[in-house]
């Protein structure tokens, strides 16, 4: 698991305390300097020389120790990130500081012409990373372990009809900054067992929000459900209200997980971490502090199956997602139907599942849906260099430990 783990024990509730001023500060920040009301503000430290330095935000030192270690200390700290600190990625302060998860709100940051231009994050993978092998591997779906199926036909993505309504499928886009930019995923709205009805949750691929072995957390990530509903084509969009692109508004990830092989095993090319590439997200409304949860918003979500079911048991999957590398431009949601097959990239992790579709890059974490479209057995994670097919990881245990740690935020 990643390190976002939840401490036990009386801790708890002095942490979410701690955690509110912090984001108290991130408010009181925002306001600007026009802002007259001192009430909202945190109080300043003094300098030695008695003279007023740098204003800190004041938190007890024995409770400092359960924050993360890169959040902001100071108001100067905190209008430093929100005026643009977060594109200043050197590289191996990134790798020594990204342990944790921080994510705070910088409004208007993604607006209609940055979602535009954001690049697919895709991972691609040559056909000599594949073991064909039937050596039996480990796993709990038997037969299925350490199979490698001939390579599908190629199926050609369709356009999910417009526009998109509360009886389209639950997937939007996810946005992120990383070290090579700003990319975009998809993802999927998912149920929340301990909030029926009223689930924040999306799930996406583990490499949508962690660069694995080579890095660490990416920033700014948000959600955009039902992402440019109306198809608009990219020359209106780079001029549309942020309301036409994004009708349900901006969600941004409050806590992201993703699953332990893939942080220790994850690359940016290749299969290495595919077995098990696969993420949770806990949102909020970047607009609001209250009100409608995602799900009340996008009107449906899909339930996550996470028991492997074998190949044979499973009819059809239908990969979803914005494929944004050519011949798409990342403009709308397309999908795939087939009978899936088997890849192993690795016998000693749960072989995958694969469909022909030519979607591409853009399109990873995008939910894999069944036919009723309720339940999502995986999520897109890998296709070849040439196109043609697309491969998820089997969401089993690990999957729901990643799922269970990011509900019980």
């Amino acid at each position: 698991m990643s390190a976002n783990t939840r401490r036990a024990g009386g801790r708890r509730p002095a942490f979410a305390a701690v955690a509110l001023v912090a984001a108290l500060a991130v408010t009181a920040t925002a306001c600007g300097p026009e802002d007259d009301d001192a009430g909202s503000k945190p109080r300043a430290s003094q300098s030695a020389d008695g003279q007023g330095g740098e204003q800190k935000l004041e938190i007890p030192d024995d409770l400092r120790k359960d924050l993360p270690k890169d959040l902001p200390s100071s108001l100067k700290d905190l209008d430093k990130w929100r005026n643009g600190e977060w594109k200043n990625w050197d590289r191996d302060e990134w790798l020594r500081r990204a342990k944790e998860f921080v994510n705070p709100i910088i409004d208007d940051l993604w607006d209609p012409d940055r979602m535009k231009d954001a690049d697919g994050n895709d991972r691609k993978v040559d056909d000599d990373e594949i073991d064909d092998s039937e050596s039996g591997g480990k796993g709990g779906t038997g037969e299925d372990e350490g199979v490698t199926d001939p390579t599908p036909a190629r199926v050609t993505a369709k356009p999910v009809k417009l526009p998109y309504t509360k009886s389209s499928p639950p997937v939007g886009k996810v946005f992120m900054d990383t070290p090579q930019g700003a990319m975009v995923c998809s993802g999927t709205v998912v149920t929340d067992p301990q909030h029926p009805g009223k689930s924040n949750l999306v799930a996406t691929a583990g490499h949508c929000v962690h660069a694995g072995r080579s890095g660490g957390w990416f920033r700014n990530v948000v959600f955009v459900p039902r992402y440019n509903p109306k198809g608009l084509s990219n020359a209106q969009l780079s001029k549309a209200p942020r309301k036409q692109v994004a009708p349900d508004g901006v969600w941004w990830a409050s806590y992201a997980r993703t699953t332990d092989y893939w942080i220790a095993n994850g690359a940016r090319t290749g299969g290495k971490g595919a077995p098990q590439d696969f993420a949770m997200l806990k949102v909020r409304p970047e607009d609001r502090k209250s009100g409608p949860s995602l799900e009340e918003t996008v009107g449906k979500a899909a339930k996550i199956n996470f028991n492997t079911p074998r190949v044979k048991a499973i009819p059809s999957l239908t990969p979803h997602g914005y494929p944004a590398a050519p011949p798409f431009d990342g403009t709308k949601m397309y999908r795939c139907a087939g009978k899936p097959g088997r890849l192993t990239l690795d016998a000693r992790q749960p072989t995958m599942y694969r469909v022909g579709c030519t979607m591409t890059g853009g399109s990873s974490g995008g939910g894999w849906l069944s036919p009723s479209g309720r339940q999502l057995l995986s999520v897109t994670s890998i296709g070849p260099i040439e196109g043609g097919w697309l491969s998820g990881p089997r969401i089993g245990k690990e999957a729901k430990g990643v799922f269970d740690s990011i509900a019980a935020k």
